[in-house]
């Protein structure tokens, strides 16, 4: 069980470095005008492979229909919420899942890494710093690299843009895409192809005969890697679902005469020791459901989204006609259980997680780019 907690005193950035920044929102009030929004923001637009255009008024945001919000700002610490956060999980279960197929997978995957040409790391645009693997640095070593932020779709023009732009320092390649309407992905082929384009060049000085580039797709379970694939080859090829856990092996397939891509299976630690990350991980379905609580996770969840302004306890309110009261989410999933599933908590849980999921709070991202 637990509780709201009040915001903690600043953490030491040694153990919070993922969120060391304040970012300031716009936070809608009831004024809605019924004209369409412009694109009139000071902010220079920057260029993302794939996506959408990313050119965001810095005055207004839209709602769902479209509408312009006249906006009051509101600023919201994420150091502070990532702080809280980790003591909300100490009371919890720990989030762990390692099926037994990852174990063989991670030791032939680091037997195919050295086949690979350019190596393409597909993380969830949601969390981005959640969905990469502690040891992929160490794996990749110096090989070419494709960072792909899936689901693209479901964060904000204003995420994309600070995500590019962080990437863009580090000298990262990203490309934005939405695996199941396929956006993005044919520009990550023609990518993939010209990264490793020097490839034939050494064959041919060598006197051998040209071959495909071999591009090895890897990333955390469920983030996407197969959907990409099926729409990189315009057929399903790679058996892939909603939830963690479907592709059990590891496949080479054809995209025509100039690529081999390589599907794998989501690869995970064995033992996540950062719960604040596990905890993300079971809010937007990376991990498999056996490995979490569902009410203790939409407890969290709740207590996330009434922290930031984007959604807040007013749109938690207007969407299930309940007050967060005394900021405890776990009561509220209680407390809904009650009204609609004859107090069913765990499906309650199950509702308010698969609306998150859906994207029925609107474009919202729970991580943010370091400083």
């Amino acid at each position: 069980m637990f509780a709201q907690l009040a915001p903690s005193p600043s953490p030491s950035p040694a153990n919070l470095s993922h969120f060391s920044h304040r970012r300031t929102f716009r936070l809608p009030t009831l004024a809605v005008s019924a004209s369409p929004p412009t694109a009139n923001s000071s902010r220079p637009p920057i260029q993302i492979i794939g996506g959408k255009d990313s050119t965001l008024d810095a005055t207004t945001k839209n709602d769902s229909r479209g509408f312009t919000l006249e906006a009051n700002e509101e600023e919201i610490d994420w150091m502070n919420l990532e702080s809280d956060i980790r003591l909300w999980t100490r009371a919890l279960r720990p989030v762990q899942w390692y099926p037994g197929h990852i174990m063989k997978t991670e030791k032939e995957l680091r037997e195919q890494l050295k086949l690979m040409d350019v190596v393409i790391e597909v993380r969830d645009a949601r969390i981005p710093l959640s969905t990469t693997h502690p040891k992929m640095d160490a794996w990749l070593g110096n090989r070419k690299r494709i960072l792909v932020l899936n689901r693209e779709d479901m964060i904000s023009n204003d995420d994309r843009n600070d995500w590019a732009r962080y990437f863009a320092k580090q000298g990262i390649k990203v490309i934005f895409t939405n695996g199941k309407l396929g956006m993005g992905a044919m520009k990550l082929g023609r990518l993939a192809k010209s990264l490793a384009g020097d490839v034939n060049g050494k064959r041919r000085e060598k006197g051998l005969l040209p071959r495909p580039v071999r591009a090895g797709i890897i990333g955390y379970p469920n983030v996407g890697k197969s959907s990409l694939i099926n729409r990189l080859l315009k057929r399903k090829i790679c058996a892939a679902a909603p939830r963690p856990g479907v592709t059990r092996e590891m496949k080479w397939v054809k995209l025509g005469d100039g690529l081999d891509l390589l599907d794998s299976p989501g690869m995970l630690p064995m033992r996540i020791d950062d719960q604040a990350a596990a905890i993300k991980l079971a809010i937007c379905d990376d991990i498999g459901e056996k490995a979490y609580d569902f009410t203790d996770v939409a407890g969290i969840l709740v207590q996330m989204l009434a922290r930031i302004p984007e959604v807040g306890s007013r749109a938690l309110y207007n969407r299930y006609k309940i007050q967060l009261d005394g900021g405890c989410g776990k009561k509220f999933v209680k407390t809904l259980g009650l009204d609609l599933f004859g107090g069913d908590s765990h499906q309650a849980a199950f509702r308010i997680l698969s609306d998150f999921r859906k994207g029925k709070f609107g474009y919202i991202s729970l991580e943010r780019p370091p400083l």
